[in-house]
């Protein structure tokens, strides 16, 4: 069975960290299967997930991509962290879920994210993505904050119970959340 890797890295945003980082993936013999970027106040971060297109090279090839990123650090200034990914098998525990997804708008403080995703844990809800903005308002100049969340929610909990426990999350925080 064939190794998958994770390698995550962060740098100050220029062009050509994706072109830095990829050379490495594909001069090892490796093909990109999965990759989330973002630009984060100026520092860009990326997440690729890949495997060797030619049989299974192990240990020597983590080896080989740890050594790569200790090099992009060195020579470009991009931090990166490389490490095996164990091949995913089916969970017999695991309940059916259903995919949703949460939008979150309100004026922005601490603890938006946070409440949320408690509530969610504490429901078995599994997060899948989140991402979020702040943005100024037009009418008030206000930080306005936006966040949408893909979820998994486990087919035996009933959507009323989720919509009336995020309500009274969003009536605590000032901040309107919606279940799609």
């Amino acid at each position: 069975m064939s190794h998958r890797y994770i390698l995550t890295a962060f740098s100050n945003d220029r062009p050509g960290i994706v072109a830095d980082i990829t050379q490495i993936i594909y001069e090892n013999n490796c093909n990109l299967e999965e990759s989330a970027m973002a630009n984060l106040a100026g520092e860009f971060a990326l997440i690729f997930l890949f495997s060797p297109l030619s049989g299974d090279r192990g240990e020597n090839l983590e080896e080989i991509l740890t050594r790569e990123c200790r090099r992009l650090e060195r020579d470009k200034g991009i931090t990166a962290f490389v490490r095996s990914v164990a091949p995913s098998s089916p969970n017999p525990e695991m309940q059916e879920t259903k995919a949703a997804a949460i939008t979150v708008e309100g004026l922005d403080h601490a603890g938006i994210v946070y409440k949320i995703s408690r509530f969610l844990a504490d429901n078995q809800i599994n997060i899948s993505s989140l991402n979020s903005t702040v943005k100024s308002s037009p009418e008030s100049g206000g930080a306005v904050y936006r966040m949408r969340i893909e979820v998994e929610i486990p087919s035996s909990l009933k959507r009323e119970e989720v919509e009336r426990g995020l309500r009274r999350i969003g009536d605590g925080l000032l901040v309107d959340i919606i279940l799609e």
